[in-house]
C-alpha cells in the first residue's frame, strides 16, 4: 500500500516523489467507490521522452476537462530534469553493451532486449523522463526531403509542418519551440563563435565542402525578427540546433535549460493536483512509477483487435470501453508489446519491420587559433562553439541519404581536451568562472561527429520476440539491425550499399570541413575517427510506422494501429522514414498532435476549390434534405452534425435540390460504437417517384429500399454483418460480388473504425465506375455492368440521387460536399 506522506532513505525526504506520483492502489481506488468515480480514458505506457510530452499537452488541450489519463512507467522517479542540469551527479548514462549484466547499470539503467549487434546497445534509462535526462541535446528539424510525400501521409506532413498552430506554422515548429531550438543559443556566443561560423559559412558558399546541402535550401527553424537580411539568415542556420534554453522565452519565466520530459510531467501532474484540491477521483492526471506493463489483454475479432486490460507487475488495469491505451515506451518496448499483445490481428505481420537507426562517426583535432582569420587576437578566452552542417548523398538507386555534422569547438591552453564536455558540463561556479578568465588560450580543440540516416524499409532489419523470457516470464524482444555478424566483423558495418556510401560521404564532408576551419594551418589529431556501433545512438525508430494504407504500415496517420480501435502510439516508431535528426523533435511533435486528436474537438474541414456543400452544418442547408421510410436524422445544435436516429427499418435522408451524374463526393462520417450500420447511397432513383421495372415488394411497404435497388450503397458496417463477408464491410460497395471479373468489386479492407473518431470518406462517380477512399486510402473500386441501376440523370431525369441511410445505431455525417465533373 502506498504510503500517504513523503518517505524517507538514509539521506533525503521523497516530497518530489510523492507530490508528483501515485501508487498503481490509490489510482485505481481512484475510479471506484464514489458516484463521481470515473475511470481512466487514457492509458499512456511509458513516462520516458515523449510519455510526459503527450500527456502533458493532452491535459492541457483537454478543454471541457472530461478526459483522465493515467500514465504507467516502468522505474522509480529519478530527477527532477535534465542530469546535465544538475551540479555533476554520479548517474551518467553508460556505454553500450553486449552482454547484459542483469542488474541496473548506473542505478537505472537496463537492456530489456537482445541483438545480432556486436558493438552492443546502451538500452533503456528505466525512470521517469527516460532517456530524455541524459540525451546530448542536438536536435535538428528533419528536411522535405526527410520526410518524402511517398512515404509520409499528406495529412500528417500539413500538420507538421503548415498547419497553423498558436501563430506559428505546423506541430515541428510548436515542438521546436517546446524544447528551445528556435532561438539562437544564448548560452553560446562570443568572438570565437562568431569567427569559426564566418570561416564555415564561407567555405560552404564556395563550395568547399561536398555534399553540404546549400544553405538557401534549408528552411528556417529560428524564429528571426522581420527584416532580418537573408545572408544572416542562412549564416544563422548553421547555429547548432540545441534543445537548450538559457534564459525565459519571457519575462518572469526561468529557462528550461536543456530539455527533457520530467518538467512537463511535473506540470501536468501539478496541475492535476491544484484542479481536484487533492482529491484522487476528481484527479485528471496520474503518474505511477515502478510499474512495468508486461501485456495488453485484446479481444480479437474478424482481424480487429481491442485493448481490454493492461497488464503490470502490480495488478491488472481495466480500459473502459471507449477507453485508449497509448504505447509510449520507446520503440523497441513499444514494439515488443504489440508483437505480445496484438496476435491475430490484420496486418500483425508488419509489426517490427522498418526498423531503423542511425550511423555515427567522431573525430576530434585540434588547431592554433591563428587558423580563425576573423578571431581577433587580443581575445584570450575563446570558450566554446556549436555549429551544424547538413548533407545528403544521391545513391545509384535513385534514392537520397542524408547525414549533419554536429561541430563543438573549445579554445584551450592545455593539450588534450573535450569540446563536448566543455560545452555541456561546465557548471557556473565563481571559481571556475574566474580561471577561465585569467586563461590565455592559444589553441581550439573541434569535434566533428557525423550522424547518418540509414535505408528504410531493410528486410534484413527489424524486431522480433526472442525465445528467451525475461524477469516477468513474458518474451524478450530480439532486435535485428542487418544480417547477423560474426565477431571477426566489425560492429560498424552497415548492411546496405547505400548505408555505406551515406558513411564515406559524411566522413568525406567532415575532412572537407576540417579543411575549411584548419585554413591551410596544420593540423593536430586528437582523437583518430572511430565509427560507432550500430544501435548506440539511442534513436532507434520506424517499427509502428505511420501510414494510408494498412497493407503496407502499421499506424494510421493518427498514430492508431489499423486494426486495434483503441492502440495508440507515441515516439519515434511512428516514423516512416528517419533521415539523420535525433528523433527527439519530430517524437514530440508527434506527441503533441496525437494529444490534440485524442482530446481536442477537431474542426470540419473547409470546401476545396472546385467543391460545392450539400451539407455544411446549418439549418438552411439541412433543410435540403427529405426524409423516406422510418428513422430520421437530427442536425445537432451548435456541432454542425447529422446524426442518423433509426426506426423500425432502414431509413433515407436523401438530398433533394439536385441530381448528379459524374462527381467527387467528400464527407466525413463517425460511428457510435463498433456495430453501427449505416452508408451513403449514389446514383439512385428519386424515392417518391414509382421507378420502372421494380418488382421489390420491400420497396412498396418502404421508398428506402428505391435506394437499395436501384442505386449502389458504400457500406459503413466494420462487423459487416451478419455474415462476416466484405462485401458487406465499411468502404465497400453492398453486396457487389469481390474479385476481378467483370461487374465485380475489386475491394481491399481499409483501416477500422474507431467509436467516436471522424473519418474521411470519397465517393468518385465516373461514367460507370465507381471508387472508395477511406481516409485516403482506395478501398474498392467497381465498374456497374447493369443498365437498369446507377443511372446518371442525363440519361433518367429521376436519377442521381444522394442519400444518407438510417440502419443501426447513432452514426453521424459532417462536411458534404460534391465536385461535379465534366
Amino acid at each position: 500500500m502506498t504510503s500517504p506522506t513523503p518517505q524517507y532513505t538514509d539521506f533525503s525526504k521523497d516530497v518530489l516523489g510523492r507530490y508528483i506520483c501515485n501508487g498503481l492502489d490509490e489510482a485505481l481506488a481512484s475510479t471506484t467507490g464514489r458516484p463521481d468515480a470515473r475511470p481512466f480514458d487514457i492509458i499512456v505506457i511509458g513516462g520516458g521522452s515523449f510519455g510526459p510530452a503527450l500527456a502533458q499537452h493532452t491535459l492541457d488541450s483537454d478543454s471541457f476537462a472530461n478526459h483522465r489519463i493515467l500514465v504507467l512507467d516502468a522505474g522509480p522517479f529519478l530527477f527532477p530534469e535534465h542530469a546535465q542540469n544538475l551540479p555533476l551527479v554520479g548517474v551518467v548514462a553508460p556505454g553500450p553493451v553486449t552482454v547484459d549484466p542483469g542488474v541496473p547499470r548506473a542505478e537505472v539503467w537496463g537492456l530489456p532486449w537482445r541483438s545480432n549487434i556486436q558493438g552492443g546497445f546502451p538500452g533503456l534509462a528505466y525512470c521517469t523522463g527516460g532517456r530524455s535526462l541524459f540525451w546530448g541535446g542536438w536536435s535538428p528539424q528533419q528536411l522535405p526531403a526527410e520526410t518524402p510525400a511517398g512515404d509520409w501521409p499528406a495529412s500528417v506532413l500539413f500538420d507538421l509542418r503548415d498547419r497553423l498552430l498558436n501563430g506559428g506554422k505546423g506541430y515541428f515548429h510548436q515542438a521546436a519551440r517546446q524544447i528551445g531550438v528556435t532561438e539562437t543559443n544564448d548560452f553560446i556566443f562570443g568572438p570565437m563563435h562568431r569567427a569559426l561560423r564566418r570561416q564555415l559559412f564561407e567555405g560552404l558558399q564556395n563550395g568547399a565542402v561536398p555534399n553540404a546541402v546549400p544553405l538557401n535550401q534549408i528552411p528556417e527553424v529560428l524564429d528571426l525578427p522581420a527584416g532580418t537580411p537573408a545572408a544572416t539568415r542562412n549564416q544563422l542556420k548553421l547555429e547548432a540546433p540545441l534543445a537548450v534554453q538559457g534564459r525565459g522565452p519571457r519575462s518572469g519565466f526561468f529557462p528550461l535549460n536543456k530539455f527533457s520530459g520530467m518538467p512537463l510531467l511535473m506540470k501536468a501532474a501539478r496541475q492535476a493536483w491544484v484542479d481536484s484540491g487533492g482529491d484522487d477521483a476528481r484527479k485528471r492526471l496520474m503518474v505511477v512509477p515502478n510499474c512495468h506493463v508486461t501485456r495488453l489483454e485484446t479481444t480479437v475479432d474478424s482481424g480487429v483487435g481491442q485493448v481490454r486490460v493492461v497488464h503490470t507487475n502490480l495488478g491488472p488495469v481495466p480500459v473502459p470501453d471507449r477507453g485508449v491505451v497509448v504505447l509510449a515506451a520507446g520503440t523497441i518496448e513499444s514494439t515488443r508489446l504489440a508483437l505480445l499483445s496484438f496476435q491475430g490481428t490484420l496486418g500483425y505481420q508488419l509489426i517490427g519491420t522498418n526498423l531503423m537507426a542511425h550511423l555515427r562517426s567522431n573525430y576530434t583535432f585540434a588547431i592554433d587559433r591563428q587558423a580563425l582569420q576573423y578571431l581577433n587576437a587580443a581575445v584570450q578566452d575563446l570558450q566554446e562553439s556549436a555549429l551544424f552542417v547538413k548533407g545528403r548523398k544521391a545513391h545509384a538507386d535513385g534514392s537520397v541519404g542524408h547525414f549533419h555534422l554536429q561541430i563543438t569547438a573549445a579554445g584551450l591552453k592545455a593539450p588534450g581536451g573535450n569540446s563536448e564536455v566543455e560545452l555541456f558540463q561546465a557548471i557556473p561556479d565563481i571559481d571556475l568562472l574566474d580561471q577561465f578568465q585569467t586563461v590565455a588560450d592559444d589553441r581550439v580543440v573541434i569535434t566533428l561527429r557525423g550522424i547518418g540516416e540509414m535505408q528504410p524499409q531493410n528486410p534484413a532489419s527489424r524486431i522480433t520476440l526472442s525465445g528467451e523470457l525475461d524477469e516477468f516470464g513474458v518474451p524478450r524482444a530480439f532486435v535485428q539491425l542487418g544480417d547477423a555478424r560474426s565477431p571477426a566483423t566489425p560492429a560498424d558495418t552497415p548492411q546496405t550499399v547505400n548505408d555505406r556510401d551515406l558513411w564515406q560521404a559524411m566522413d568525406n564532408a567532415a575532412d572537407a570541413v576540417r579543411d575549411v576551419i584548419a585554413n591551410g594551418q596544420p593540423v593536430e589529431e586528437v582523437t583518430p575517427r572511430v565509427h560507432d556501433g550500430l544501435g548506440t545512438t539511442h534513436h532507434e525508430g520506424g517499427t509502428l510506422w505511420v501510414g494510408e494504407d494498412p497493407t503496407a504500415s502499421v499506424t494510421t496517420p493518427n498514430a492508431r494501429f489499423h486494426h486495434v480501435v483503441n492502440a495508440y502510439v507515441a515516439g519515434p516508431a511512428l516514423l516512416p522514414t528517419m533521415g539523420s535528426p535525433n528523433p527527439m523533435l519530430s517524437g514530440v511533435a508527434l506527441a503533441r498532435r496525437l494529444a490534440e486528436h485524442l482530446v481536442a474537438p477537431l474542426a470540419p474541414p473547409p470546401l476545396e476549390a472546385g467543391f460545392a456543400w450539400l451539407f455544411d452544418g446549418s439549418q438552411a442547408s439541412f433543410n435540403n434534405w427529405a426524409q423516406a421510410g422510418p428513422g430520421n436524422f437530427q442536425l445537432v445544435p451548435g456541432e454542425q452534425v447529422l446524426t442518423a436516429q433509426p426506426g423500425n427499418d432502414i431509413g433515407l435522408l436523401y438530398y433533394t435540390p439536385q441530381r448528379f451524374g459524374d462527381f467527387i463526393l467528400r464527407l466525413q462520417v463517425r460511428i457510435d460504437d463498433r456495430g453501427d450500420n449505416s452508408g451513403v447511397f449514389v446514383r439512385s432513383f428519386d424515392p417518391t417517384q414509382p421507378p420502372p421495372n421494380l418488382n421489390d415488394p420491400r420497396a412498396a411497404a418502404n421508398p428506402a429500399f428505391v435506394a437499395v435497388d436501384t442505386g449502389f450503397e458504400i457500406q459503413l458496417d466494420d462487423l459487416a454483418q451478419p455474415d462476416n463477408l466484405d462485401k458487406h464491410r465499411t468502404g465497400a460497395i453492398y453486396d457487389i460480388e469481390i474479385g476481378q471479373a467483370a461487374g465485380q468489386q475489386d475491394y481491399r479492407r481499409g483501416s477500422a473504425l474507431q467509436p467516436g473518431e471522424w473519418n474521411d470518406l470519397e465517393i468518385e462517380v465516373q461514367g460507370d465506375t465507381y471508387t472508395v477512399r477511406l481516409n485516403g486510402y482506395q478501398t474498392s473500386t467497381f465498374t456497374n455492368k447493369d443498365p437498369n441501376r446507377g443511372l446518371p440523370p442525363q440519361t433518367d431525369p429521376n436519377s442521381g440521387v444522394i442519400g444518407l441511410q438510417e440502419h443501426t445505431g447513432q452514426v453521424s455525417f459532417r462536411a458534404i460536399r460534391i465536385k461535379q465533373l465534366p
